[in-house]
């Protein structure tokens, strides 16, 4: 008998390069802007916690309030439904629902001249996110799953000599923070970040100092979108270089809903 051995030429196992964290925070910014659009089709419900503490550190008050965020005139609306976790009493539920019906009101007699203005600020408010490619130095640190992904994890520190031509990209300049960006996606779908240094506002009476810090997530909603689920904002500053304030914001989105013009609310699932 003849035996016959074939070699077959094996594939050498070639390292693909790391990709480039700056242009996956690119790509990211992208998707960013067109969630922010689509934000605009959904209903759902915001409570915010807020937590102040005195200057040792000690809870000296808290406060809750649970909004229902609406669609009035194509415009999102924040109608407060509860506080500390209780529906509102009878006579302020009341007037919240005729300040809301003035308020349609008001927006169904609008111009399309001014409604072309409020949109045009309102894409201005999230144009700031273009700068932040150039702002930041980045580093891949790893990959992480979040809600059983892969996301890459990605550091960012602020750029030295960078310039902000922006308003608000003036204010993320100055902070430094990881984000987790989902491999498939190209979705921002957690960040963590804290100030590297003081920011000022209102003409340098409102100061907020280094350390203070934001955490934020988002959850994909009806299998098209990717829209908040939480965030928590800590913050030290000093208030007109005379009050120190501690607080600390806890917000939950949650119950959204995608809302038809026809049905004025139009559940599809795929709430948090």
């Amino acid at each position: 008998m003849r035996w016959i051995i074939a070699f077959v030429p094996v594939p050498l196992c070639v390292a693909q390069p790391a990709p480039d964290p700056q242009e996956i925070i690119r790509r990211s910014v992208g998707r960013d802007l067109l969630n922010f659009e689509r934000l605009k089709n959904y209903t759902y419900t915001e409570q915010d916690e807020e937590r102040q503490y005195d200057k040792s550190g000690h809870l000296k008050n808290t406060r809750r309030e649970t909004y229902e965020i609406l669609i009035l005139g194509g415009r999102d609306y924040e109608k407060l439904i509860a506080r500390d976790g209780k529906p509102l009493p009878e006579e302020e539920a009341r007037k919240e629902q005729e300040k809301m019906d003035r308020e349609l009101e008001r927006r169904e007699r609008e111009s399309a001249r001014d409604k072309e203005k409020l949109e045009k600020q309102r894409q201005q408010q999230r144009k700031f996110l273009n700068e932040v490619p150039e702002a930041f130095d980045f580093k891949l640190l790893g990959e992480e799953p979040v809600s059983g992904k892969p996301a890459w994890v990605i550091s960012a520190e602020p750029k030295p000599g960078y310039r902000a031509r922006e308003r608000l990209a003036k204010v993320i300049e100055k902070m430094r923070g990881k984000v987790w960006i989902d491999q498939a996606e190209y979705q921002w779908v957690k960040v963590e970040a804290e100030t590297a240094e003081t920011m000022s506002f209102g003409l340098g009476l409102l100061k907020i100092g280094p350390g203070s810090i934001l955490n934020f997530e988002q959850t994909r909603v009806n299998d098209e979108v990717w829209l908040p689920a939480s965030a928590r904002i800590r913050v030290n500053a000093r208030l007109a270089l005379l009050k120190q304030v501690h607080d600390e914001i806890d917000m939950q989105f949650r119950d959204y809903k995608k809302f038809s013009a026809e049905s004025h609310f139009q559940a599809e699932g795929g709430s948090k």
